[in-house]
């Protein structure tokens, strides 16, 4: 091996390795501790993919990524004249949100393609110059601010349109696609990020993604310093991807999850999760002590997809019976026995047991034994939604649910009653609510 490219080797090593290293540069976390807490009760959250290439139903920004010229001369400069979704309502859309217990909005302001959805003096590669023409993301934080949900923002400091601006090779591994190695890069970003933060009243919580952490460090810093209650949660705080962690973390985390299995709209070919995937999935991020981040991905017309705006339909009507149990509660200490899973309301001893059964006929009575709980005096049971007292057409039958102590912990009898399909079928699950109860760890 010669001189001249042993050299090489070593430079592009070194350039690797500090790219990696960047990547794994531990998160700057400045949220108010408090400020946390105030995340972690929220709970429930909408997520909100989109850009200018939803008008080709693609995965969002990524297919830039080993493009040829024509493509990313064409995705940049021809995608911005053809983008206008004319049925676009974000009341619409925070009107559901607020109906189905979601508490916080996260919006794409800007993705890894560098379009931003807002109004900025930065670049022209904006909403504001489309047919569309208007300021996307004021109308959506207006919106969901009327609805009274906190306010969110998704942005990331990686920007395909600024490499291709600079003429350089688009990619999410080189060190010059890092803002930490392009001084030029770093300075847009942060004025970026200035503008969100300063453009649109109180921003509560930011979003960072992007693959290298000091980019992410970088931005937040502006977040904290225009707005010290601000709430980082990528970027400061664990937000795992499309999982949830085998048990609770010690600190306030957030878990993002798809409807379907692309964050942006996908036409066809797409696999959607059922509304009872979805609550399961709440239910024990919650009992876990985690926030659930749901993403919705709008079409190109502005419309959530039928799939998803009828999953979040049911979730409605779900949490519609069981809001209560969402209302200031927070993880029992035990997550779940079996298919039970546990909040407790904040400062009382009062506990909400989650049935995760997948088929239960209205009128059947299913027995439990849980032994993480006890009955303490005047013990009391009851399920939400129901008053109990009757199940339709059926006089003769008695469906109030009874508790009572074991030597194990404790033994709930409970009748699902109340018709909420016309078949009588719910495979959703169903709440228990248990006052006067206590961990058996806990003292009475």
């Amino acid at each position: 091996m010669n001189k001249t490219l042993k050299y090489k080797i070593i430079v592009l090593l070194l350039f690797v390795g500090l790219g990696q290293l960047a990547a794994q540069e531990k998160p700057l976390n400045l949220n108010r501790p408090e400020r946390e807490q105030w995340f972690a009760g929220l709970g429930f959250g909408m997520f909100i993919h989109w850009s200018l290439d939803v008008q080709l139903g693609m995965v969002i920004s990524h297919s830039l990524v080993g493009a040829s010229d024509d493509y990313v001369n064409r995705y940049f400069n021809e995608l911005p004249t053809t983008f206008y979704p004319e049925s676009f309502n974000p009341a619409v859309w925070a009107k559901a949100a607020r109906m189905a217990g979601i508490k916080y909005v996260v919006f794409t302001t800007k993705h890894h393609n560098g379009f931003c959805m807002y109004d900025t003096k930065t670049t022209d590669f904006n909403i504001m110059n489309t047919p569309y023409g208007k300021d996307i993301t004021k109308e959506v934080v207006d919106a969901f601010r009327k609805e009274g949900l906190a306010i969110g923002l998704y942005f990331s400091p990686d920007d395909f349109h600024y490499l291709y601006k600079q003429g350089r090779f688009i990619s999410r591994t080189r060190p010059e696609s890092f803002a930490s190695n392009n001084e030029p890069l770093k300075s847009y970003v942060k004025e970026q990020m200035q503008e969100l933060m300063t453009q649109y009243g109180k921003i509560d919580i930011v979003f960072l993604d992007g693959m290298e952490q000091s980019g992410k460090t970088a931005v937040a810093k502006v977040c904290w310093e225009v707005n010290p209650d601000v709430v980082v949660t990528r970027g400061a705080i664990e937000t795992p991807e499309q999982e949830t962690p085998n048990k609770p973390l010690p600190s306030p985390w957030e878990a993002c999850y798809t409807f379907g299995d692309q964050w942006q709209y996908r036409p066809t070919n797409e696999d959607y999760k059922s509304a009872n995937d979805v609550i399961q999935k709440l239910i024990e991020i919650r009992a876990k002590g985690g926030n659930f981040l749901l993403n919705f991905g709008p079409d190109k017309e502005g419309r959530f997809p039928k799939e998803q705006e009828s999953g979040l339909n049911e979730i409605s009507l779900w949490m519609f019976i069981n809001h209560e149990a969402f209302g200031n509660t927070v993880p029992f200490g035990v997550t779940n026995e079996s298919n039970v899973w546990f909040l407790k309301k904040k400062g009382e001893n009062t506990v909400y047991a989650f049935l995760l059964e997948k088929d239960w006929p209205l009128g059947d009575r299913k027995t439990y034994d849980l032994q993480s709980v006890k009955a303490g005096n005047n013990a009391k049971i009851s399920v939400l939604g129901q008053n109990s007292k009757v199940l339709e057409y059926h006089p003769e039958t008695d469906p109030m649910p009874t508790i009572k102590n074991t030597k194990e912990g404790i033994e709930i009898s409970v009748m699902r009653a109340q018709r909420i399909y016309n078949d009588r079928k719910w495979l959703n699950p169903v709440v228990v609510k248990l006052e006067n109860v206590v961990s058996r760890n806990q003292n009475e």
